[in-house]
């Protein structure tokens, strides 16, 4: 096996340039919006799919492949376009992201049949990582003793727009139509985009690797840093857990309490209190450290997915309420844990941030679909019992591993 590559140096340019560029206080407020309007592009479609069937003419499986394209168009964009934050401005590369996202969601609106919606869902997920330079933008802008906290704030926003954006695109598709939302989301994006680039300061590149040689590097920077493989390890079962639970949540409460979408929509809104707790976890790993935060989090979403195994035994009103509880239990917990883990990540290689978040984030994707498809499966051969065993499960190996010594 051959040696591991040192990290590339710095320019004497990119080392000079970032502490000038770094601001007392970091615009928080307008990256957490940031953060929010882009990852919000990827969910839009989601409430709208039998709308487009009916004006598009498309069935079933052909409309399902919008939001599949807009997830995979992330998926590709995590990989292949999050990791230029380290060589490019991330200030221009916000904003031509910001450009772009915006047109793409003006196609979308526009779009005249099927394959024109779906090239555009492409795009837009593939511009809709502008929200994964947006975090680590926030990281190189705050002091150190402060990134927990400027990080958790930044999530929040990231966060309020995955949970708030069905709503704000069934809302809007009720009032005036679906292409409403595309419109609507387009002119957000690009007011972003305007105000990134008035409002943010320039972000000196940290390394001037070629653009492939950039994408090689992220192998060496996972064999390197044994913290970033259990930070990403742990957030993946943390995720596995979560969207065992969301994902089949609709169909449990349907087949238990005869209960519809729109109540286990509106359990949803649960994770808003996780998401707006985030910024206190931040804080609290920068006064005790992201590793005490992780672990902690990590056994409060095992306790709070194992409670729910009490769910058969109560009534109605009472089992509906402990899922509730439940949920903003977890919820916060994995958040807790997301900010402390990027925080924690963030410092590993500060020439590197963009390259880790990617590689952060990617393995939680692998987690978020594999509890998707487990989930589904447990539900369908263990009934309840069986979802809350896999969610557990996932929790207590994520517990596990995060209180083992580090090799």
């Amino acid at each position: 096996m051959s040696a591991v590559p040192a990290p590339a140096p710095l320019s004497p340019l990119s080392t000079a340039s970032r502490p000038a560029s770094r601001p007392a206080s970091p615009p928080v407020v307008l990256m957490a919006a940031g953060a929010g309007f882009a990852v919000a592009s990827i969910y839009y479609a989601q409430p709208l799919l039998a709308a487009l069937g009916a004006e598009l003419g498309a069935g079933a499986a052909g409309v399902g492949l919008v939001p599949t394209l807009t997830q995979f168009g992330y998926a590709a964009g995590l990989l292949l376009l999050a990791p230029l934050g380290d060589r490019s401005d991330r200030r221009t590369l916000i904003t031509a992201k910001a450009a772009l996202l915006t047109l793409a969601l003006l196609a979308a609106g526009l779009a005249a049949g099927l394959p024109a919606l779906l090239a555009a869902s492409l795009v837009i997920g593939l511009a809709a990582t502008m929200a994964q330079d947006l975090v680590p933008a926030a990281a190189a802008l705050s002091a150190p003793e402060r990134r927990g906290a400027t990080v958790g704030s930044v999530m929040t926003g990231l966060l309020l727009g995955i949970l708030l954006s069905r709503v704000a695109s069934g809302l809007l598709a009720a009032a005036w139509g679906w292409r409403s939302v595309f419109f609507a989301a387009a002119a957000a994006v690009a007011a972003i985009g305007l105000a990134v680039w008035r409002g943010l300061p320039h972000i000196a590149p940290t390394t001037r690797l070629g653009y492939g040689a950039l994408l090689a590097s992220m192998v060496s920077l996972w064999r390197r840093h044994a913290a970033l493989r259990r930070a990403a390890a742990v957030q993946a079962l943390l995720s596995v857990a979560f969207s065992a639970f969301w994902s089949t949540l609709a169909l449990a409460l349907q087949a238990r309490h005869g209960l519809g979408a729109a109540a286990a929509g509106a359990f949803g809104l649960a994770g808003a209190a996780g998401a707006l707790a985030a910024p206190l976890a931040g804080r609290l790993a920068d006064r005790r450290g992201p590793v005490f935060v992780t672990r902690l989090a990590a056994a409060l979403a095992v306790v709070s997915f194992a409670v729910l195994a009490a769910e058969p035994l109560l009534p109605t009103v009472a089992a509906l309420a402990l899922i509730a509880v439940a949920a903003v239990g977890f919820d916060f917990a994995i958040q807790a844990s997301l900010v402390s883990h990027q925080t924690l990540v963030y410092g590993l290689e500060p020439e590197a941030r963009s390259r880790l978040n990617a590689l952060l984030f990617t393995t939680i994707f692998v987690g978020m679909a594999a509890g998707s498809a487990l989930g589904g499966v447990a539900l369908t051969h263990g009934g309840w019992l069986g979802m809350v065993a896999l969610a557990s499960a996932a929790s207590l190996a994520a517990l596990v591993l995060r209180l083992r010594p580090l090799r």
